[in-house]
């Protein structure tokens, strides 16, 4: 569960987030809705605790985001996935180990990385391409690889960036039915 209690967020003496509250229930799926520049991303930076924010609480499941410190954070992200707009996938490097880069960073072993990747890559479709890199691969297919890699720790939470924007109609709509599909099978 995600509870959020008025947070505010400021760059300088700007206000980004002011006053924003909401619970999001374990195993829903729920959606920003904001113009360009409203905070959207911000604020799941905040929820993620990759930006920090001026006043007000965050609580994922038992944890205040704003009081956790480097390894009890570091830890909390392990259990939040993110999906990013721009993919943000490392193009040298072949769609299995995009997938596998942060089971190998939490140093789980090959056995069980190689397992976990395949399953993942099943998962989205896209077991042919493992061994393609990301140059080669539509934008749905890369958002595919995205989506495999946030999910490469078993995160409780999905966080997703404008994970369709780059995508044409028909992409966004597969997109967003594999998202269904995976909160059913994983919740």
């Amino acid at each position: 569960m995600i509870v959020i209690k008025n947070i505010e967020k400021k760059y300088g003496q700007e206000k980004i987030l002011d006053g924003i509250s909401l619970e999001v229930e374990t195993g829903s799926i729920y959606g920003l809705v904001g113009k360009s520049g409203a905070g959207k991303s911000t604020l799941l930076r905040c929820i993620n605790g990759l930006e920090s924010y001026t006043a007000g609480q965050i609580w994922v499941d038992e944890n205040e985001v704003g009081s956790l410190k480097s390894k009890d954070l570091r830890i909390f992200r392990k259990n939040i996935g993110m999906i990013f707009q721009n993919f943000s996938l490392a193009n040298r490097i072949s769609v299995y180990k995009n997938v596998e880069l942060p089971l190998k960073w939490w140093k789980v072993n090959k056995e069980e990385r190689n397992k976990r990747v395949n399953e993942l890559l099943k998962l989205v479709g896209l077991e042919e391409k493992k061994d393609s890199k990301p140059a080669q691969l539509s934008g749905g297919q890369k958002q595919r690889v995205a989506i495999a890699r946030a999910l490469a720790l078993n995160p409780k939470i999905l966080l997703c960036d404008e994970a369709t924007s780059a995508l044409d109609p028909m992409t966004t709509v597969s997109i967003l039915e594999l998202l269904k599909s995976i909160n059913k099978k994983l919740g």
